[in-house]
């Protein structure tokens, strides 16, 4: 084991050389081209013995990482927010193949307007299409993340492809330390791959995708799918346990941070959930019981764990770093479901917060943690409510001005 400063792309990169990749197609997109840039250089170099082919679009890399996979070869591929919509088609279609491919996504807001700053409405519009999701935190969490993702994906209880999501920006290009575990332990964690169902022999045809006709036979299939993702809450922690022993750091399909006697909670996700829980150590400074639940496994949602954490605190703040536009945030609604049937369940309040990579400043935290205080009578806060701090909204009216708007 090493211990180097690495970007959050680099550790994504050592992720995929340490899982032993075969097969790599690619087709660069801001912030995630330093993954396959970096990919591709140790294979130039000799470092990796796999193959890397430069795709013509997102779409024709998903169709070529999907068939790599059905033949039985390990796979990895990488995009992010418009590159990910250009092959979101082929989403559900390797999906519904069964085929344990890995890929990296990068996030980053959504045109229009244009932006390089992250947010996670490119990631959670995926949510529905069979693709498993894992969501990191911090550059070691996306080495470790990659290689789980793998012994995940690979499960023959599962056979579904895994999305492993970092912020861009905000992890993509930040240096940080992280241990880089050797391979002959990485070995022992993630064997070879060695598909009973995936394989190309001529003499021994196999069909994955074909065509029914009549809603009965579509209905099994979606619902087999749908049933091997819940067994994934099962063996992700099992997964868990195994990464615990060999390499010492511990994960979960959620983060507890300073839960355990918390009256006042944040439900946070990906990277600004570290921003959360300086906030959180800040209100406990304040005598505030705060405490922080971050979300890491979103498909399949987690639901008991949630439910278990939450149910019995005083209030809740779920915070989306997206916009469901007419509606508002995408997890509030799916926390809020955890709760319903509980007879003694928490206040839950909805924040929208950090589009297009906006900070959440230590004021606009304050004002969560105020609003959660006030419980019932914070009600008459517009919900969703959006953070946006007074100066934001004077530039903003200034650069109206610029442009001769009222």
């Amino acid at each position: 084991m090493k211990k180097e400063m690495l970007t959050g792309n680099t550790a994504a990169a050592w992720g995929v050389r340490l899982a032993e990749i075969d097969y790599i197609p690619a087709f660069p997109i801001t912030p995630q081209t330093e993954i396959i840039e970096t990919l591709s250089g140790w294979i130039s170099e000799g470092a990796m013995d796999a193959r890397f082919v430069t795709m013509d679009s997102e779409h024709s890399m998903i169709t070529a990482a999907g068939a790599a996979s059905a033949t039985g070869v390990r796979v990895f591929t990488a995009t992010s927010s418009q590159g990910l919509m250009y092959g979101f088609e082929m989403l559900y279609t390797v999906a519904g193949w069964r085929v344990p491919l890995v890929m990296i996504n990068v996030a980053r807001g959504l045109s229009s307007p244009i932006t390089l700053g992250p947010d996670h409405n490119d990631i959670l519009a995926a949510r529905d299409s069979g693709f498993l999701q894992i969501h990191c935190e911090n550059c070691q969490e996306v080495l470790d993340s990659v290689l789980m993702a793998y012994r995940l994906a690979e499960d023959e209880k599962m056979l579904l492809p895994v999305i492993v999501n970092l912020d861009g920006f905000y992890l993509s290009f930040t240096r940080e330390p992280v241990e880089i575990p050797d391979m002959d332990d990485v070995r022992r964690f993630l064997p070879s791959y060695k598909p009973g169902h995936a394989f190309f022999k001529a003499d021994q045809p196999m069909a994955q995708g074909v065509a029914v006709l009549g809603g009965a036979y579509y209905s099994y299939f979606k619902y087999q799918m749908h049933l091997a993702s819940q067994k994934a809450l099962d063996v992700y922690k099992e997964i868990c346990m195994d990464f615990e022993k060999e390499f010492g750091r511990k994960y979960g399909t959620i983060e507890e941070y300073r839960l355990e006697d918390a009256e006042y909670v944040l439900i946070m996700t990906n990277s600004f959930s570290t921003m959360g829980k300086a906030a959180v150590n800040r209100a406990r400074d304040q005598g505030i019981k705060a405490g922080l639940l971050r979300l890491k496994l979103l498909r399949p949602f987690p639901e008991g764990d949630i439910r278990n954490a939450i149910k019995e605190k005083k209030s809740v703040a779920v915070i989306d770093q997206n916009i469901s536009i007419g509606k508002g945030g995408i997890l509030y609604p799916e926390v809020a479901s955890c709760l319903y049937n509980e007879n003694h369940r928490p206040f839950l309040m909805s924040f929208i917060g950090g589009l297009g990579g906006k900070e959440i400043s230590p004021q606009e935290f304050e004002f969560i943690f105020g609003q959660l205080i006030k419980g019932e009578d914070a009600e008459k806060v517009e919900t969703p409510h959006l953070l946006y701090t007074q100066q934001e909204w004077e530039e903003m009216q200034k650069l109206k001005e610029i442009a001769g708007k009222e």
